[in-house]
């Protein structure tokens, strides 16, 4: 682990340096960004867990809404600090943390009079939420073109994101023990689940995402969110992860009982395989969905060889025939957002990078660079719906339907892993926390 104050310094260094090229490249002055405001439920006086604007994270690690930063060209980037009096809610001090020195601190007691101190800056723009006050501070509101800009720069991670991202995987990594350990005594989804918050630490509201505690059938709804009180599975696929500091790990592990269908646990096995073989060729240069393709092939070659299919994987990705048992993209960039950004960028300024035909579904389109961080995330599903239209289609002859209604029982499978991309390829974080 690195100095976490030295490389957070080393961190807003980056942030102020792009910044200040997008400001000008797009013609402001200064960047206004606020960590946003509360969402309360419509015709109620609850509030849903709060989540910070995404660029004010980027920047700082303070929790909490309506404080703001503002970001000018050759200054220190001024942080006004919401710190209300409220004897309804813990209202922590700020204390001395490791990352205060790197901002001109400022605070108000009110929401009025942080928007007071802040004033109205000339030429600037602002991305957030509060929009209203925003305006009224004559601010430009989440202008596009910069706010691609800054997407664009978060796709490359500092030393700094990189040591959150491995802090939080080693929390994830002992909830996924603690979660098979609860499934293989036979346990239910929910006490799973418990299990996992529990060895974690955490509570829900804490995790970056709602977990996906899938036994059996249900592993093939991609974003399973129940929870049910079913013992004795013979599958699970649990898709759990942590955050420290803002930032996220993503990880999926499928599991078989001993009883499972000697199958599927194949099947299991062989997708294991997979996915550390893309994780094997990932490196600066090959572009995404070069990728993604070739994970296609190699589930298309484990459907033929299982006899799930009886189609080459060349014929078998060609017309289609892979989608329905793999029909999500290969991973996605992650660090703030689970799902994080500009994976469609086709450059700094917005340009959009589509996803072929072939593969709609693909969350990045661009090259891998060195900096980034994403998943890798193959599946093999037994979804009815997706397998419905080809029972009846030209290619129906192709599909071995005995088995797979046989083994539709029991799921899905999806194996993701969180890897780092450096000069010479990459390193997988997941792995050496969980290794299986």
């Amino acid at each position: 682990m690195t100095d976490l104050a030295a490389a957070f310094q080393a961190h807003i260094a980056d942030r102020q340096r792009t910044t200040e090229e997008a400001l000008e490249q797009t013609g402001f002055d200064a960047l206004v960004i606020s960590s946003g405001k509360v969402y309360t439920h419509f015709a109620d006086d609850q509030d849903a867990p709060f989540h910070p604007t995404p660029h004010f994270a980027h920047w700082c690690p303070m929790a909490g809404p309506h404080h703001v930063l503002v970001i000018r060209p050759g200054k220190r980037p001024r942080l006004i600090r919401f710190a209300p009096e409220d004897f309804w809610y813990e209202q922590a001090p700020l204390g001395q943390p490791f990352w205060a020195a790197a901002f001109d601190i400022e605070e108000a007691g009110n929401v009025e009079e942080v928007w007071k101190l802040l004033g109205t800056p000339s030429r600037a723009a602002y991305i957030g939420n509060e929009t209203d006050r925003a305006q009224a501070a004559g601010l430009a509101l989440n202008p596009e073109g910069l706010t691609a800009r800054l997407d664009w720069h978060r796709t490359t991670k500092s030393a700094y994101e990189v040591q959150c991202i491995e802090e939080a995987t080693v929390i994830a990594a002992r909830g996924h023990h603690a979660a098979r350990a609860a499934f293989m005594a036979g346990c239910s989804e929910l006490e799973i689940h418990h299990a996992y918050v529990q060895a974690a630490g955490i509570v829900d509201h804490e995790m970056p995402y709602g977990s996906i505690v899938a036994l059996n059938e249900k592993g093939a709804i991609l974003h399973y969110e129940g929870k049910r009180k079913l013992k004795n599975g013979a599958v699970l696929l649990i898709d759990a992860g942590a955050q420290v500091r803002g930032y996220a790990a993503d990880i999926t592990r499928t599991m078989a009982a001993p009883h499972c269908d000697g199958r599927f646990t194949a099947l299991i096995a062989g997708m294991e395989k997979i996915e550390l073989a893309l994780c094997d060729v990932v490196k600066p240069g090959l572009p995404y969905g070069d990728l993604h393709h070739q994970g296609h092939l190699l589930i298309a070659g484990l459907l033929k060889e299982t006899g799930i299919l009886n189609a080459a994987p060349e014929e078998a990705v060609e017309k289609g025939l892979s989608r329905p048992f793999f029909p999500h993209g290969l991973g996605h960039h992650l660090g703030i957002q689970v799902h994080d950004v500009a994976g469609r960028q086709g450059a700094p300024d917005g340009t959009p990078a589509p996803p072929p035909a072939q593969h709609p579904t693909l969350r990045t389109t661009r090259a891998i660079e060195a900096g980034q961080v994403f998943t890798v995330e193959p599946g093999l599903y037994f979804i009815p719906m997706l397998l419905r239209p080809f029972r009846e289609g030209e290619h129906r002859a192709k599909f071995n339907w005995t088995l797979i209604d046989e083994l539709t029982p029991c799921g899905g499978i999806r194996i993701e892993d969180n890897l780092l991309v450096v000069a010479g390829g990459h390193r997988n974080l997941t792995r050496p926390h969980l290794p299986n």
